[in-house]
Order: structure tokens, then C-alpha cells, then sequence
């Protein structure tokens, strides 16, 4: 099993588009890249942590790849704006790819540098690129928050 993380707005969305693929056994919503040890949501909904609300997902790279978790992350999600997607705005909102070897660096970079060369976006990608630091999980109400709601998506 191999773990990746990634930050793409608001994590209740992108938790439920991850449990949905084959070969992804775990998700857990939570905080990462920020100088707070332990924050809440309400520390980290102040913009002052700089943490991220990202998804930590567990996969088996036999049924799922790494390349193949990127697409999902870059399709999903707009690369192109800096701490925002959508209505939500702030610095735990921003498009992040937090790598946990040098090989997830070096594929991620690759595929953010032929996305950057391809026509999908109209404005350069400001994804963050950045070594894994402490994950922290959210608070149980955040994990599978849609699920329990009965909902699929939140529009991500």
C-alpha cells in the first residue's frame, strides 16, 4: 500500500470522489502544511495556520497508479487559482500536491509540467508542490462527511 495527499479545495468533495475509485482503500480528510501543531477547523478556517484541507488516501499502486490518482486530482479541481476553488477562498483552499518520495515528486512534476504545456487550461497552473509534513486528521464530523449526508458531491 502506498499513500498520497492531495489539496484541492474543500476536502468533503474530494474525499467522496477518491472512496469511489477501485484500488483506494482509505481516506481520511485532515490538515497538512501548516505551522500549527494540531489544528482545528475553526483554527484553520481563520486563514492564520496555513495548513490546507487535503485528503491522505491509502491505495494498492497494483489496482490504481499514482499517475492515475494525479488525473483524477488535476480534472477535478481548478489548478489555475490561487487559494480558491470556487466560492471558497483562503489559503486552505489552494491546489497542493504534497508528494511522499521522490518518485511521487518526480511524477507529479511531469504531469503538471505537460499540463502546462497542453491547451486544458487557459492560465498557468499554481498547484504547490511540496514534501509531506504532519498530516493531521480532521475532526470525525469532516470524515465521510457527504456520505453520511447521503450526498455524492459538493460541486468541487
Amino acid at each position: 500500500m502506498e499513500k498520497a495527499t492531495f489539496a484541492a479545495g474543500c476536502f468533503w468533495g474530494v474525499q467522496a470522489l477518491f472512496d469511489k475509485i477501485d484500488g483506494v482503500s482509505s481516506t481520511t480528510v485532515g490538515y497538512i502544511g501548516g505551522q500549527t501543531d494540531n489544528p482545528t477547523y475553526e483554527e484553520v478556517c481563520t486563514d492564520q495556520t496555513g495548513h490546507a484541507e487535503a485528503i491522505e488516501i491509502i491505495f494498492d499502486p497494483n489496482k490504481v497508479s499514482y499517475e492515475e490518482l494525479l488525473e483524477v486530482f488535476w480534472t477535478n479541481h481548478n489548478p489555475t487559482t490561487l487559494n480558491q476553488q470556487g466560492v471558497d477562498v483562503g489559503t486552505q483552499y489552494r491546489s497542493a500536491i504534497f508528494y511522499h518520495n521522490k518518485e511521487q515528486a518526480k511524477t507529479a512534476k511531469k504531469a503538471k509540467e505537460a499540463l502546462d504545456n497542453s491547451d486544458r487550461y487557459q492560465k498557468p497552473i499554481v498547484t504547490e508542490m511540496t514534501a509531506a509534513t504532519t498530516f493531521y486528521p480532521a475532526e470525525k464530523y469532516h470524515q465521510k462527511y457527504l456520505e453520511k449526508r447521503g450526498q455524492s458531491s459538493c460541486g468541487i
